[in-house]
């Protein structure tokens, strides 16, 4: 073990047994000193927990590398400067949420005080609230910025942070790295932890009403829900922040129903029903398809604890539940908001959908056919937000997605919003029933329109400052020597998103990639259509990587999908993973 590593942890550690910790922090400190082994010391002290692609996400305990409301007080008092330095003429507001997840309420009062401190008008909700709906909070209430005390769909030991701006989308250059200035300036005996309370507002009930009524922006035909709105609906909040906002926006949609998971329906940052409470795991769907065999529903859907993801399973052509991956979500949305849209006269010709650089090609396929413009952007629903704001007043947004379950189907929030569209994945299903089909069904008829394309993610985990040094050594060895094939096929285009070049393999011919800002990503296109997109995890220890593949289609989904894995497998053995 490196002494030096253990000798600079030790002395940060120390500081931690000062005036400004409670006794029990201090308690839990120096059982780390004492133990002979320095692992626990090195991992909460080795470096400081820094904002990522969404703020700050990490494991709850003491410690510099740790959430807990000194680092969380740190952290808002760096933001407080930066806010006041950004907004001097004015006095400026905040608004501040939270989910379900153990010690949210403390980080959310936490921040709340700091903020009141400092001078900041403070809009505090009541109890835990969807991030979309903190989102939609900051704009409608003409905050200056937000925070919500969330991490996600991360294990139980997880907590974080979410910075947001004035648009209601999460933070970016150059307010990233300004908070960070800020930040890195702190320290403990700088922070404000004690309350104004004139100056902390408790908002709630009517904040959902406004939300609620803003969601219904997202609907495209209401006459297909009025008359499908018998669709068998189950829903799970996966013991989040759901539970009560989205059964409520079903019925103000029309839908009459709906069912619940009732186990899932108890708010508990344990996450007791679930190994994790990531709706991407099929694991977290067993409860709602469980209930959805006794029902005979149509489809089971879930959000995520802070419900901006969900997850889709529908039954497919021998009525087993089949759950949709995000790219096959992301594709279902943008073909019906654009075919509907199109059909009901409701395209003026100047709309814009948006999509990451990792998710699926073939929703630029739809959009380009049906002459929607379509935007790629880096991985991070801010990117997408950044987007809609820079077309704002001039072209209209009408959904963008990423892979990763998260979708926004209207621009009155400036993140992923699950309420938004879970409603409308429903109206979707209402549709297909109404046209006599299943959402499968529906699947099969855009991959026979668009051509078949299978997606996979594989996440490589490495935890630690081993983990951190081990990724960083595989970007690097990707970067200076990139793969020559992959599954066989010849790589004709290489994208570095860091340096912002591209090169032709087949002439060498490089130029230039068109973004607003560099990103840590990799990314290869084969002769035969094949995608794979490398990059690590801003907020967790893993490298990503992101395979797409072409697939011959005949109308059998298992065939072109078993045609896909052998293509997929052969591409991962080419990766060495």
């Amino acid at each position: 073990m490196d002494e030096q590593l253990i000798k600079d942890c030790t002395a940060k550690a120390q500081a931690w047994l000062g005036d400004g910790f409670d006794d029990e922090t201090k308690a839990a400190v120096r059982a780390m000193l004492d133990n002979e082994d320095k692992t626990d010391l090195i991992e909460a002290f080795y470096q400081n927990l820094e904002f990522g692609t969404g703020g700050l996400r990490g494991i709850m305990g003491p410690g510099t590398n740790r959430m807990n409301k000194y680092v969380v007080g740190m952290a808002t008092q760096g933001f407080a400067n930066y806010i006041n330095r950004a907004f001097p003429d004015i006095q400026p507001a905040v608004v501040v949420g939270h989910d379900c997840r153990n010690n949210g309420r403390m980080f959310a009062e936490t921040v709340a005080a700091i903020f009141s401190a400092n001078g900041i008008k403070v809009y505090l909700f009541e109890s835990l609230r969807p991030t979309p709906e903190i989102s939609f909070a900051i704009r409608q209430l003409h905050a200056q910025a937000g925070v919500n005390v969330t991490a996600s769909h991360n294990p139980k030991e997880y907590n974080g942070y979410k910075a947001y701006w004035d648009d209601g989308a999460q933070v970016l250059s150059p307010h990233d790295t300004g908070i960070i200035d800020e930040v890195n300036k702190v320290t403990i005996d700088k922070v404000k932890f004690e309350p104004n309370y004139d100056l902390i507002k408790i908002i709630g009930g009517e904040m959902d009403i406004d939300y609620l009524n803003a969601v219904k922006e997202a609907m495209v035909d209401q006459d297909v829900i009025l008359r499908q709105k018998d669709l068998g609906i189950v829903y799970s909040p996966l013991h989040g922040t759901g539970r009560v906002i989205i059964p409520a926006a079903l019925r103000t949609w029309g839908f009459q129903n709906i069912n619940v998971v009732r186990e899932q329906m108890v708010i508990d940052g344990n996450f007791p029903t679930v190994v994790s409470p990531n709706p991407e795991n099929s694991e977290a769907m067993t409860l709602g398809m469980k209930l959805g065999d006794k029902l005979n529903a149509d489809l089971v859907i879930a959000s995520d604890p802070d419900a901006d993801r969900l997850a889709i399973v529908c039954r497919d052509n021998k009525g087993q539940w089949m759950i949709l991956n995000g790219n096959q979500t992301a594709m279902m949305f943008s073909w019906y908001i654009i075919t509907n849209k199109k059909k009901l006269g409701q395209l003026k010709g100047n709309e814009f959908m948006v999509k990451t650089i990792v998710t699926s090609e073939l929703i630029k396929k739809i959009a380009n056919k049906n002459g929607v413009e379509i935007f790629d952007e880096f991985t991070g629903f801010k990117w997408i937000a950044y987007r809609i704001r820079i077309n704002e007043g001039k072209k209209k947004y009408i959904g963008g997605g990423e892979e990763s379950f998260g979708f926004l189907p209207f621009d009155k929030v400036r993140d992923k919003d699950s309420p938004a569209s879970i409603c409308l994945i429903c109206e979707i299903a209402a549709w297909a029933k109404d046209n006599g089909m299943t959402l499968f069904d529906l699947l099969l008829k855009i991959y026979e329109e668009y051509g078949f394309q299978k997606e996979k993610a594989v996440s490589v985990v490495k935890p630690g400052k081993s983990g951190a040094d081990e990724i960083k050594a595989m970007m690097e060895s990707f970067r200076n020597n990139p793969p020559k094939e992959l599954g066989g096929s010849p790589v004709v285009l290489a994208k570095d998103f860091k340096t912002l070049k591209q090169v032709d393999c087949k002439t060498g011919v490089v130029s230039d990639v068109d973004m607003p800002a560099t990103s840590n990503v990799l990314q290869y296109f084969t002769e035969n259509g094949a995608k794979v997109s490398v990059r690590p995890s801003g907020t967790e220890p893993k490298i990503k990587f992101y395979c797409e593949v072409p697939a011959d289609f005949d109308g059998d989904y298992v065939k072109a999908s078993a045609a896909a894995e052998e293509t997929l497998k052969k591409i991962c053995t080419s990766l060495g993973i």
